[in-house]
């Protein structure tokens, strides 16, 4: 059951990241970023509205948000805290860089989640694992290269480097996630670190972007930020839940939620009609080879 689900989040991921793509041109990334979190409070704000006031209606659910306590609360901001970092990351690296470029390198994440596990956890690889992580690399390094046929240079372009950082944060947000799958209710982390995102993200935007929007890209509202909203919630909700049910790896979710990243590349290719796509399509699969050897290797 919860290997469907892992890819069954995996294509609403991808999809999330097409609307992401859609969201961003021309755009400006903060405002972006705040009023799609704000949506996604909004979709998850009646469950814990229901949970607190009408509990019999949901106590016996998946949707259920349970009370937690304050040093819950704490852990859940840190969760906040390290999403909003990668999202920061990947939202102007996305906007700056060709679809079919920046999400294979972040799909590239689950291997960093895999070398994490083994210096955090002391986790040992296997042959799989080895193997997979070596395809990867090789991969992500072809990417750098294609990019230089673009015009992307990995010493000077700082959107390389962003999307970099972001699948670096994100694969600490994937072991964070692993501890907190242990020890807290799936759709109490989900809504409340969405409304600790809101917090933060309305801060940033109010100190940092507000003060120098006449001198930046303008923002302007489009649907398509709500339909991030309503993708990412659903995929996250569908994520954490897969993990809180017996058996589950994170490893092996994590790897292929990001098999997702064929969606926005299609739509790179087919919409967005980015160079190299036949170059760009053996990099891609060498990513999916090697996320399915890190699966086989976490069996």
């Amino acid at each position: 059951m919860w290997l469907l689900l892992a890819f069954i989040s995996a294509l609403f991921l991808g999809t999330y990241d097409v609307f992401k793509k859609v969201s961003l041109q021309g755009n400006a990334v903060i405002p972006v970023i705040l009023t799609s979190i704000c949506f996604s409070s909004i979709i998850l704000l009646p469950f814990l509205i229901v949970s607190r006031f009408f509990p019999s209606l949901l106590i016996d659910s998946i949707f259920f948000v349970p009370q937690v306590d304050f040093r819950t609360h704490l852990f859940l901001i840190l969760k906040a805290v390290i999403v909003l970092s990668s999202w920061l990351f990947a939202y102007f690296g996305m906007k700056n860089l060709p679809i079919s470029l920046a999400s294979p390198i972040k799909a590239t994440q689950p291997m960093w989640t895999v070398v994490g596990a083994m210096v955090i956890f002391g986790e040992k690889l296997n042959f799989y694992q080895a193997a997979g992580i070596s395809v990867t690399l090789i991969s992500f390094f072809m990417f750098s290269i294609i990019g230089k046929k673009e015009g992307i240079s990995l010493k000077t372009n700082k959107w390389f480097w962003f999307i970099i950082m972001a699948t670096l944060t994100g694969a600490i947000s994937g072991l964070y996630d692993k501890y907190l799958m242990q020890q807290f209710n799936s759709m109490a982390v989900q809504t409340y670190y969405t409304f600790y995102q809101a917090i933060i993200m309305g801060l940033i935007t109010m100190f940092l972007w507000a003060p120098t929007k006449g001198r930046t890209t303008p923002f302007q509202f489009r649907w398509s930020i709500a339909l991030i909203s309503v993708f990412l919630v659903t995929a996250d909700f569908v994520y954490f839940y897969a993990l809180t049910l017996p058996d589950s790896m994170i490893s092996v979710v994590s790897t292929i939620r990001r098999s997702g990243v064929i969606v926005p590349f299609i739509y790179g290719a087919m919409v967005m009609h980015d160079k190299n796509i036949k170059l760009k399509l053996i990099d891609l699969a060498g990513v999916l080879v090697g996320m399915f050897l890190l699966y086989l290797g976490s069996k």
